[in-house]
């Protein structure tokens, strides 16, 4: 081989080098390019998972425990209001009656709202105590047998308190709890009878 030919393949091989080393270096770069890259797509992803997470702390909860206030405001919602009674006093007595269910018995309670009502009742048919209201009140009137303890509205205007049977057209005002006819008729008394009405409340539950 002469000098000429060995100065040839010399530099053919290092061409040929030094384009190996060319197209490593471009592998490289492209690898790492593409590295790049992906780390960026995961460094996304994880950055839109975290905003995404849920607020758990704007979710609405159970009450905590011991906070019955919820529990306690429907209870008393749900609980019934007290039914209105007919108190009478009668000298140091005071009669219960239970109101009957009409729009003459809820007139009188409206009118004792304004506070309570002094009747001079007079004795008539030894079986009744009767006495004008001062006003008149919506009539319910019904064909009624009358037991003793029954308060009745006559004719609109009078209040009537039975001690014994009687039938008639009447409207029932209530009923007064708890007193046989002797013991009625005991505090009723003979002639007439001062009573006094107001409203009370039921207290029982």
């Amino acid at each position: 081989m002469t000098a000429q030919s060995k100065k040839c393949l010399r530099i053919g091989l290092a061409a040929c080098l030094v384009l190996a080393l060319c197209a490593c270096g471009d592998t490289q770069a492209a690898t790492a390019a593409d590295s790049g890259v992906s780390n960026n797509s995961l460094l996304e992803r994880s950055d839109n998972t975290e905003n995404e997470a849920p607020d758990l702390e704007s979710q609405e909860g159970p009450p905590p425990a011991g906070d019955t206030s919820s529990i306690k405001e429907t209870a008393e919602a749900e609980a019934p209001a007290p039914e209105e009674t007919l108190d009478i006093q009668i000298g140091d007595r005071v009669l219960t009656a239970e109101l009957a269910d009409n729009s003459s018995a809820e007139a009188l309670a409206e009118l004792l709202a304004d506070g309570p009502l002094t009747l001079e009742l007079e004795d008539y048919g030894d079986m009744e105590k009767v006495g004008p209201i001062g006003t008149d009140l919506p009539r319910n009137d019904e064909q009624i047998t009358t037991e003793a303890g029954d308060i009745i509205l006559y004719q609109g205007n009078s209040f009537v308190i039975y001690y014994a049977p009687n039938s008639w057209n009447f409207t029932r005002l209530g009923k007064i709890n708890d007193l046989s006819e002797p013991e009625l008729r005991e505090l009723l008394g003979d002639g007439s009878v001062t009573v006094t009405l107001s409203i009370g409340q039921d207290t029982e539950p």
